[in-house]
């Protein structure tokens, strides 16, 4: 966490502000390794001559100090924390009139009211300044630590799975379905999901984001189930699209065509690349193929604290990949009326190309 202070300060630095407020939920707890629901840090341009800040309030005293390292200063303030709390204690003292200089906030995860009460309670004494994602640009880059958070979060999904499929797919509704992947992820020790599991079959898997239905799965469909694990902390997310028998050429095509792109889009993804030409690997497979009006979604996204994060890989995505993010690569065709077919994988990006983190097969498997 101390080194963490140092690579945001040196971000906070190259700003130009004297102060970073962070707010965010997941952005308190990727910097200090505090939990709790209400908290807001302040970290300075010199941490050497200042020190690093995490406010919460009285409910979490015991569990503040048993989180967060010496490296933060820590004080239990008012509820109020984005206001009278902060004021209260800043750790830079108002002397003489000489202010707090200019404090950086991340108008995404700061309000209009709390960006005025901030402004009414430091009383003209501090210079506020949007200063937006900075945080989210350290996480980019996962630590091995991290890493092996999230593979252990893809083992346990993958062993959920296993046990859902081993009680079979058809006759069971999607919304059974669902709660029992979900029973099946949470007796293996995980926190919660990354998200509610989406079971699709027949044609409600031309919906990308399928609502769990109290609809019986039926012999001759394909299912497209999405899911994830959230393990101290850290998120995974995998999908599979099965067979549960025989089904119609189209069908079957429409799977092949999205297999060819997601093989060759995971094959793509290494130091290098942007997102937007990963995306334009496994796009331009499902263009050739017809499919062009179907695949209306990015390719993937990158996945950590959060299940959606930084980078994305899309047709608008402009960074670069690099060693140490941890990407999906989920291209999908839908079909309003007779199928959908999504496969997802999680890769984490290596020197020489990627890893991928979750391992069930994803060539066409038959359950019954």
């Amino acid at each position: 966490m101390a080194e963490r202070i140092e690579r945001l300060a040196a971000s906070v630095a190259a700003a130009e502000v004297d102060w970073l407020l962070v707010s965010a939920p997941l952005n308190v707890r990727w910097l200090t390794g505090f939990t709790g629901s209400n908290s807001v840090a302040l970290c300075p341009a010199e941490p050497g001559r200042n020190p690093a800040l995490l406010l919460t309030d009285f409910r979490y005293t015991e569990q503040v100090a048993a989180q967060a390292p010496s490296a933060w200063q820590v004080e239990i303030a008012s509820n109020d924390l984005l206001g009278a709390g902060l004021a209260e204690h800043f750790p830079v003292p108002d002397t003489e009139g000489s202010g707090y200089g200019r404090v950086g906030y991340d108008d995404t995860h700061v309000t209009v009211a709390q960006l005025e009460a901030l402004r009414t309670a430091l009383d003209g004494r501090a210079e506020l300044m949007p200063v937006n994602g900075t945080v989210e640009a350290l996480r980019l880059i996962k630590s091995g630590h991290e890493v092996e958070k999230i593979r252990a979060a893809a083992k346990l999904a993958d062993a959920a799975m296993l046990e859902l499929l081993e009680g079979g797919l058809v006759g069971r509704t999607e919304v059974e379905l669902a709660l029992a992947l979900e029973s099946a992820i949470r007796t293996r020790g995980a926190e919660e999901l990354s998200f509610p599991p989406i079971v699709a079959a027949g044609a409600h898997g031309a919906l990308p984001h399928a609502e769990p239905r109290d609809v019986a799965v039926e012999a001759g469909q394909m299912v497209t189930i999405d899911w994830g694990a959230k393990l101290d902390g850290y998120c995974s997310d995998c999908t599979r699209t099965y067979f549960t028998g025989d089904v119609d050429d189209a069908q079957t095509h429409v799977y092949d065509v999205v297999l060819e792109a997601q093989l060759a889009a995971v094959e793509a993804v290494r130091p290098g690349p942007t997102g937007r030409e990963v995306d334009q690997v496994a796009r331009a497979i499902i263009d050739n193929a017809g499919f062009a009006e179907n695949f209306g979604h990015g390719l993937g996204h990158g996945v950590g604290l959060d299940v959606h994060e930084a980078p994305r890989l899309s047709r608008h995505g402009d960074a670069a990949l690099e060693v140490g993010m941890v990407v999906t690569v989920e291209p999908g065709i839908y079909l309003p009326g007779e199928c959908g077919v999504r496969i997802e994988d999680l890769l984490l990006v290596t020197a020489d190309g990627s890893e991928t983190l979750n391992e069930l097969p994803k060539g066409r498997q038959v359950v019954s």
